[in-house]
């Protein structure tokens, strides 16, 4: 998935001032062993968390699902490539652009499509349409928060508006797992995060699974897209 607008930390912190119709009566978590990531990140607060929606619950039909990740460069071992952009999230294209320094070029790659990447140093190499790539303490949604696994998600706003929860009631037609159709069953997710303009629909979304897991991991089972899935949605008006 390439994404994202982020806005900056500064202005982030301005925010603090399918089977059936109803989801699952408690909303509910991550899968065992996918813990939220909340208080993770070093210096983050929640300052600017989405407030939580209520409401009836919709059937939603022939949506596309597609899994998006942090690409971590220790899993990337090929030749390296210069990367050129922002010591941190508060800066944009053309300004304050500076050597980040040298990274695996398929690591580089990664971070472009999917829009994060963990550095070596523990650090998070980022990137969206409008900053390029800068320099961060976490993984970042579009409005500057840390992405939590197994929750955050990504659709257009004319699709699915911020704030809006969802779960996955039918994995469609694609050739999936029963394990991986079953994960992704399992969360509630919140849209938080959005496309890259004309990357996106009107029945696309994408969710946050975390760091990869591997150096074959765009060729495992979780790396997928679900086709014609059915969803069970709470819109944010």
């Amino acid at each position: 998935m390439t994404r994202k607008m982020v806005i900056s930390a500064a202005t982030a912190l301005l925010l603090a001032g399918c089977g059936g119709t109803e989801p699952p009566a408690a909303l509910a978590s991550e899968p065992p062993g996918h813990p939220p990531e909340t208080g993770a990140y070093p210096g983050e607060s929640s300052a600017a968390a989405i407030p939580a929606v209520t409401g009836r619950a919709v059937e939603l039909t022939g949506w596309e699902v597609t899994v998006y990740y942090t690409a971590v460069q220790g899993l990337h071992t090929d030749k390296a490539t210069e990367v050129t952009g922002c010591p941190t999230i508060d800066c944009g294209k053309g300004r304050d652009q500076q050597a980040l320094g040298r990274f695996p070029a398929s690591f580089v790659k990664a971070v472009k499509d999917e829009g994060t990447g963990r550095t070596s140093d523990g650090r998070y190499l980022n990137w969206s349409y409008d900053t390029g790539y800068w320099m961060d303490t976490a993984p970042r949604d579009t409005a500057g928060r840390p992405l939590r696994p197994w929750v955050s998600a990504a659709a257009d706003a004319g699709a699915l508006k911020a704030g809006s929860r969802f779960t996955v009631q039918r994995c469609g037609t694609a050739e999936v797992t029963a394990e991986v159709c079953g994960k992704l069953k399992a969360p509630t997710w919140t849209i938080v995060d959005e496309f890259t303009p004309g990357l996106g629909g009107n029945k696309h979304v994408d969710v946050y699974t975390g760091e990869e897991t591997g150096p074959d991991f765009t060729g495992s089972d979780l790396y997928t897209t679900l086709e014609n899935a059915t969803l069970s949605a709470i819109r944010a008006q």
